[in-house]
């Protein structure tokens, strides 16, 4: 077997009887080509349009839900229906000390915003002000551009310190350094200790991190005198664990808390990224699974041409195969002669295609990065090494299927009749 691989003189018989026909030999290959081509090109398109939906909610842990109270629908121990009621840090306490599965509990409240909130010297504007605990920036995670996060220490000891937003410290310190200058939050100075900016363009929790300023969540809770009220708060849950089992137990603990009703379907609001995420996953998975079925189609129909073709050859050669099988050829020989010209008819047409694609798929991308970000609907589009690899083993596989009943064909001619044939 592998000394008919490397047989030169094999290959350029072979090579010598595909390039007899030049015409049929090309549009044979060119249904091949437009079948692998068009595979990779919906593959980069899907893998682009999965990219731009995606890439809009960067940052944003894929396993968070958050959650905020509302009024209640229903009368409970002598509380009438339509009650406000708050969150409280016992309530988060609750819920780090008693769910298990949760990897990060934040929680939030909010700092006035009025006209000018936040100066620097001559410059101000009006951004938001959040209460934020070290855990908000792993369920948002931002990049760093100068200075720190905010730690544990300036949650435990109320330190009045911040990190801001990019967009406000353009504003405020035209885009420098601002780590450890003191800005003026709605009346109170706080020293700035870092400059965040937001990795998502689609999901902010409380509103644009560019264009907020983020306050240890004890600090803002003590100078807005709130006591130990929670605005709202978000969870990020383990990869493996039940989000909706989850989800029940933190309810069953706010309302036994807050004296609610268990089955009150309205007091508590829940935003699940998580489900939004899957239901994402499970869009681009039904798009993938097309995109293979169109492309495998088209493919196919190139095959079968490839199939037919070598049909027409093996027919045209009856006299020639009839002349081998004479002189002593076994059957093997017959098989092994159509289907390795099969194969290197599919193998050239279709690597070719491939790298067509490819670079296809490059330069509509380099066209893309000239374009606007936010006309841009697909990013990045591509196909990764598995994907190429997949595609090639499938096009081995079909240049060798469609040489197949072929070969078979040429295995029932017998040498008598082969050598009668006019």
């Amino acid at each position: 077997m592998i000394r008919m691989i490397f047989d030169r003189d094999r290959w350029i018989e072979i090579w010598v009887t595909i390039t007899r026909n030049k015409t049929r030999s090309l549009l044979t290959c060119f249904g091949v080509f437009w079948g692998i081509l068009m595979l990779v090109i919906l593959l980069g398109a899907g893998a682009g349009l999965k990219n731009a939906v995606l890439g809009e909610t960067e940052g944003v842990a894929t396993n968070s839900v958050f959650f905020f109270s509302d009024r209640t629908s229903m009368p409970y121990k002598g509380f009438n229906k339509g009650r406000s009621w708050n969150i409280r840090n016992r309530d988060i306490e609750a819920i780090r000390r008693d769910v298990e599965g949760v990897d990060q509990v934040a929680p939030m409240i909010f700092g006035a915003s009025g006209d000018k909130n936040v100066v620097f010297g001559v410059n101000s504007g009006t951004y938001q002000v959040k209460g934020v605990t070290p855990a908000y920036f792993q369920i948002e995670v931002q990049d760093l551009l100068y200075g720190r996060l905010l730690n544990e220490i300036d949650e435990r000891e109320r330190r009045k310190v911040c990190t801001i937003g990019e967009s406000v410290n353009d504003a405020l310190f035209h885009g420098n350094d601002p780590c450890g200058k003191y800005i003026r939050v709605n009346g109170l100075y706080y020293q700035v200790v870092g400059v965040t900016k937001s990795r998502s363009q689609a999901v902010n929790i409380g509103g644009r991190s560019d264009e907020s300023v983020c306050i240890p969540f004890n600090t803002l809770q003590q100078s807005m005198h709130l006591g130990d009220i929670v605005y709202f708060f978000g969870v990020s849950i383990f990869p493996s664990e039940d989000i909706g089992a989850i989800i029940a137990h933190i309810k069953q603990i706010l309302f036994a808390q807050n004296e609610i009703a268990p089955d009150d379907p309205q007091a508590l609001m829940v935003i699940n990224i998580a489900e939004m995420f899957q239901t994402f996953n499970l869009l681009f998975t039904g798009i993938d699974v097309l995109i293979w079925i169109v492309g495998m189609g088209t493919l196919l129909a190139g095959i079968i041409g490839v199939s037919n073709i070598m049909m027409v050859t093996v027919k045209e050669r009856t006299k020639e195969i009839g002349v081998r099988r004479a002189l002593g050829a076994k059957p093997f020989d017959i098989i092994s002669q159509v289907m390795s010209e099969s194969l290197l008819l599919t193998a050239m047409a279709g690597l070719l295609g491939l790298s067509a694609g490819v670079f296809l798929l490059d330069f509509i991308n380099r066209l893309l990065l000239a374009m606007p970000s936010d006309e841009i609907i697909i990013k990045d589009p591509s196909v990764n090494i598995q994907t190429a690899v997949i595609a090639t083993v499938i096009l081995l596989v079909c240049g060798l299927l469609a040489g197949l009943i072929p070969a078979w064909r040429a295995m029932q001619i017998k040498a008598i009749d082969a050598l009668r044939d006019e």
